[in-house]
C-alpha cells in the first residue's frame, strides 16, 4: 500500500497446544487491518457462533516469503510463548494502497512502509478484496458473524473501491476479528482500537479457555 497509512491489510493470529495445559484447538485471530475513522457506534464487538459454517473451510493462499506493522511483530514475539502466529491478507481496496503484484508486497514492506529492513515474522496471503462484489468468503462468513464496528466509513471520494458499501463492510486497514479454536468468530475491533487493547483481549480470552479446561 501507497500513502500515509500505506500498505495495511487485514491478519490474523493462532495460537498452538501449550504442553497439557493447553489442549484445545488453536484459537484464531484474524485482523483485517483498517485506518481508524470516527465513529459513534460500539468499537468492539461481540460475534456470533451461530453462523453456518467456521473460518478453517475457506482456502486463502499463502504469498511466499506502518507502525501498525511494527506493533504486530511485537505482539506476536511476546505471545509466541502462547502459540500464536498472525496471518496477513493484502488489499488494494483503501485508498488503493496496495497496488502491488505479490512479489513485490514484501520487498516494499521491508524499503519502503514501514521500511528500515522491516520483514514480517507473520505469514501474508495473496491479496484480495475483503469488501464488495468480489470479497474473498472468509470475509463474508467474518462480517456475517460479527455485527459492525463503528457507523462512519469518513469520506468516500477516491477512498473506497468496491461497490455497494454496507455497514458491515471493514472500514479502513487494520480493523481487526478474534476467531475461537473452532473456527467461529469471538469478537471484532475496530480500526481505532490500539494494539494493547487487542492484546489484553486476547490474553483475556486465553485464560478463560484455559480456566474452563480445568474445570471441565
Amino acid at each position: 500500500m501507497r500513502g500515509r497509512n500505506a500498505r495495511r491489510q487485514p491478519l490474523a493470529i493462532m495460537s498452538k497446544d501449550i504442553g497439557q495445559l493447553w489442549t484445545f484447538v488453536p484459537p484464531l485471530l484474524l485482523l483485517a487491518l483498517l485506518r481508524p475513522c470516527t465513529a459513534q457506534a460500539s468499537l468492539t464487538r461481540q460475534c456470533s457462533s451461530s453462523t453456518d459454517g467456521d473460518i478453517y473451510k475457506y482456502n486463502a493462499k499463502t504469498l511466499n516469503g506502518s507502525h501498525n506493522y511494527v506493533e504486530l511483530n511485537a505482539l506476536h514475539d511476546e505471545m509466541k510463548p502462547l502459540g500464536l502466529t498472525i496471518l496477513g491478507f493484502p488489499c488494494n481496496q483503501f485508498g488503493k494502497q496496495e497496488p502491488g503484484q505479490k512479489h513485490e508486497i514484501l520487498p516494499a514492506l521491508k524499503y519502503v512502509r514501514p521500511g528500515n529492513k522491516f520483514v514480517p515474522n507473520f505469514l501474508l496471503f495473496e491479496k484480495g478484496d475483503v469488501n464488495g462484489e468480489y470479497e474473498q468468503e472468509v470475509f463474508t462468513f467474518l462480517k456475517n458473524s460479527c455485527p459492525p464496528v463503528g457507523e462512519d466509513f469518513g469520506p468516500t471520494t477516491d477512498r473506497l473501491f468496491w461497490q455497494p458499501l454496507k455497514i458491515s463492510d471493514i472500514k479502513w486497514n487494520f480493523e481487526k476479528f478474534l476467531v475461537g479454536p473452532d473456527g467461529k468468530p469471538v469478537m471484532r475491533w475496530h480500526p481505532s482500537v490500539n494494539i494493547s487493547v487487542v492484546r489484553a483481549d486476547v490474553h483475556k480470552y486465553l485464560l478463560q479457555r484455559y480456566t474452563q479446561k480445568l474445570f471441565n
